[in-house]
């Protein structure tokens, strides 16, 4: 089962091999990108807390990567972290996600990228609830919910 030691240990020592790649120029990104959707998901940036009604709706469906369509996230997986960023506490799929030490702003962190097109997502800590006990913590602006 997905769980703290298993992230920390992917994030050392290699992820899984992505269902599949899709990579683009930084021009190519820009373009099909907004220069919000670009910021956060190509420069490693990270949207204004409590900024997205995303945080607050739990209806049924698939969250996925603005930049790819990769599919990330189960709403039945979500729940309110009170930090101001959608929650989930596990990836879709095992694959779905890759796990990155982050060691910048003076703290160690495992940043979430989608394992598809190496998008930046947001960051995974091992303060959520059961059953994983993880708490992906993610930027709104880099997904949309499937359609």
């Amino acid at each position: 089962m997905l769980n703290w030691e298993s992230v920390l240990s992917t994030a050392k020592n290699g992820n899984p091999p992505a269902p599949r790649r899709v990579e683009m120029s930084e021009a190519e990104w820009e373009a099909k990108l907004t220069p919000e959707q670009f910021y956060v998901t190509r420069k490693h940036g990270t949207e204004r807390p409590f900024s997205s009604d995303m945080c607050g709706l739990f209806a049924p469906g698939i969250y996925q990567c603005v930049c790819c369509d990769t599919r990330l996230f189960d709403a039945q997986e979500k729940f309110d972290s009170g930090t101001g960023w959608p929650s989930f506490t596990a990836p879709l799929e095992e694959n779905a996600v890759a796990y990155t030490m982050d060691i910048t702003l003076g703290m160690t962190r495992v940043e979430v990228t989608c394992n598809v097109c190496d998008a930046h997502l947001g960051h995974v800590f091992p303060d959520g609830p059961p059953p994983t006990r993880l708490r992906y913590c993610i930027n709104a602006i880099a997904m949309e919910k499937e359609s």
